[in-house]
């Protein structure tokens, strides 16, 4: 990982981190300059959200865990399905999103996804 670079949204600094050479915005911080309630655990739980990632995942990454993201997929939508970055980061071995802690921490998209 390298130098952080900002955007501004709004009025709200939202942080580019560079990892592998690929840009990842820091969805927490965008989710400060957004109006009303809203988490990313819910985007995540969206079969819409869910989709566009694997179809992402599938041309960019050699290493995702198919089997492991159709069990996620198919409880996409359900009332009782939550699934955490790093939960999902885990179980697919997906590249498009990351979850830090620490400084700096936070969750980020790959800037295609965000």
């Amino acid at each position: 990982m390298s130098k952080n670079n900002k955007i501004n949204v709004k009025g709200f600094d939202v942080v580019i981190k560079r990892v592998d050479n690929e840009d990842y915005v820091c969805l927490t911080d965008m989710l400060k300059a957004k109006d009303g309630e809203f988490f990313i655990i819910d985007w995540l739980r969206n079969r819409n959200t869910l989709e566009f990632i694997g179809i992402w995942e599938s041309l960019h990454n050699p290493t995702f865990n198919y089997g492991e993201f159709a069990l996620v997929r198919n409880k996409a939508g359900l009332n009782n399905f939550k699934i955490g970055v790093k939960q999902f980061v885990e179980k697919t071995n997906a590249i498009s999103l990351i979850a830090l802690e620490g400084r700096y921490g936070g969750t980020y998209a790959h800037k295609d996804i965000a």
